[in-house]
């Protein structure tokens, strides 16, 4: 992670710099493969410079905002390098959510334009928008078949109008750009309140991603198949940004389903697989495993609080893939910590590695004091990820931000000796037993040492005598049978007793949200019923 590819002064500084940089140094290989489609990397400028003039024939001017609401494909990457060549900024769009959902994000954004899919997973999204349209929104393009209705214009239609303006003025539109302009306005995922739009420049994702490839050993000819959404960090920074930062080939895959992409990974020799833990798990218990060669895979990435280390190593062993784990948030671009790895499987599932080079990480307690090694607090950071701070939002901006230059994460966590920091849940998500704090995270590991358990989820629930008790929501092994009272035998053997989950629910599956984590607000919806 300290290489000299990764000190600032030899990196490109926007993404209109790294976009025509590996078009020079990868010309013939392939950027962008799609089912029968492939683009290589000499051709994307042309490709993305289409959509740039486009844009400034639009009267589109630097700092604008424009969204994108597609799934995962080639249309979501050509467009937003050229609104990002134009010096727009680029607000992606969760497609999970509801017209009047993203109408609110649009009208605090001051977002203009938007490309719209016109279906998919059954929803048409510009008649979504035109449902709850205000004056804000000028223009809707739509992306994908159809005729365009009233107040919409197909891409082809839009992309018509740039041909009265030269590539020339395109080209020199994105050599305006400079390292501290803003590329992106993400939205967090808005459990605490409110989504937060958080503003994050040029030069801040091209330092980041080029770190964060060079600590995973990506290279140019690496085959990435990306399943996390392209409206997340996840998917759009350590998703295709880092494959153009490296040369890698970017195969979009727009809904994730575990049986497909066991078979993409076989067909299309895939040697990138970021995913949640799940999606290894899946990919491990599928009965064609054995009669399948999978040896392209090369690197595994994963991110969650709670992993046991027997995935880790049987990813290692019988997939033959290296994996390690990360922790970040969008208000850091997206990575904060990378675990080494060629580290023990114990140490990849239990923490999550160490920071990033140019990071500064501690733990506070709730007077901002930082804690002894081993204790749990707040975890905090500072560097050249912080954020630039929320749109539109001075307070928000300052109550995340202290006066010294730390990013308050929410997030609570320890430092092990070795300085690696494990994540142990959301200081939203802890509860108090009789006193004492329980972190969900923490009980998880625990549960998730049961031979029986595949997954565990555990929950704050209310209780009259304690205030607030754990319960544990558990999906079991294939094959496996437990009950709830032998659960919680077994956990008195192995926990404190504060910790102990005082009501155990079995589910087949747990609900997540767009990026694949359990979702458990709506986990809680589905408990309380249960246990009132």
């Amino acid at each position: 992670m300290s290489s000299t590819r990764c000190s600032p002064e030899n990196l490109p500084q926007t993404v209109a710099q790294l976009l025509f940089e590996a078009a020079a140094k990868h010309a013939d290989r392939i950027a962008i493969q799609e089912a029968d489609i492939e683009i290589r990397y000499r051709e994307l400028p042309e490709r993305v410079m289409e959509v740039t003039r486009a844009l400034i024939a639009e009267g589109v001017r630097k700092g604008d905002r424009i969204a994108v609401w597609a799934p995962n494909g080639i249309d979501w990457i050509i467009l937003a390098l050229g609104l990002q060549c134009a010096g727009a900024i680029l607000v992606p769009l969760n497609t999970r959510m509801k017209g009047i959902e993203t109408t609110d994000i649009l009208d605090r954004s001051g977002t203009s334009l938007v490309f719209a899919q016109r279906e998919f997973l059954g929803n048409d999204y510009p008649a979504m928008l035109a449902e709850h349209r205000t004056g804000r929104l000028q223009k809707v393009v739509v992306i994908g078949c159809g005729a365009a209705r009233t107040r919409e214009q197909s891409l082809n239609d839009f992309l018509r109008q740039g041909e009265d303006v030269s590539t020339e003025a395109a080209r020199n539109a994105a050599s305006n750009l400079r390292a501290e302009d803003t590329a992106d306005l993400l939205f967090t995922s808005g459990t605490t309140g409110r989504p937060k739009g958080v503003m994050y420049s040029h030069g801040q994702n091209m330092r980041m991603y080029h770190v964060y490839a060079d600590a995973l050993g990506y290279r140019a000819g690496d085959r990435y198949l990306i399943v996390n959404p392209f409206f997340h960090s996840f998917g759009y920074k350590a998703g295709w940004l880092t494959c153009l930062t490296v040369g890698a080939t970017i195969l979009p895959e727009p809904v994730f389903d575990a049986e497909r992409v066991f078979q993409r990974i076989v067909r299309e020799k895939i040697t990138l697989l970021p995913g949640p833990p799940t999606l290894y798990q899946t990919l491990l218990n599928h009965p064609q495993r054995d009669e399948t060669d999978l040896s392209s895979l090369r690197m595994a990435v994963t991110g969650a609080s709670t992993i046991p280390p027997v995935l880790i190593e049987r990813v290692r062993s019988e997939l033959g893939c290296n994996i390690t784990t990360a922790y970040g948030l969008t208000e850091c671009g997206g990575v904060a910590t990378i675990c080494d790895p060629n580290e023990r499987a114990e140490v990849i599932a239990g923490t999550s590695g160490k920071p990033i080079p140019g990071t500064e990480l501690r733990i506070v307690d709730q007077q901002n004091r930082p804690v002894p090694q081993g204790e749990t607090g707040e975890i905090c950071l500072r560097g050249f990820h912080v954020m630039q701070g929320y749109f539109d939002d001075s307070d928000a901006t300052a109550e995340a931000i202290d006066a010294a230059g730390w990013l308050h994460t929410g997030d609570l966590g320890s430092l092990d000796i070795e300085g690696n920091v494990r994540i142990t849940g959301r200081l939203k998500d802890m509860f108090i037993v009789g006193g004492f704090n329980c972190y969900p995270a923490e009980i998880e590991a625990a549960l998730l040492e049961h031979p029986a358990v595949a997954q565990a989820a555990v929950i704050g629930i209310p209780d009259e005598r304690m205030g607030e008790v754990g319960c544990a929501c558990l999906v079991l092994r294939p094959g496996r049978l437990l009950d709830e009272q032998e659960m919680i035998a077994w956990s008195r053997h192995r926990m404190a007793n504060y910790k102990v989950p005082r009501r155990v629910l079995f589910y087949a599956s747990f609900p997540v949200n767009a990026t694949n984590k359990v979702d458990k607000l709506t986990l809680k919806k589905l408990v309380l019923p249960q246990i009132i």
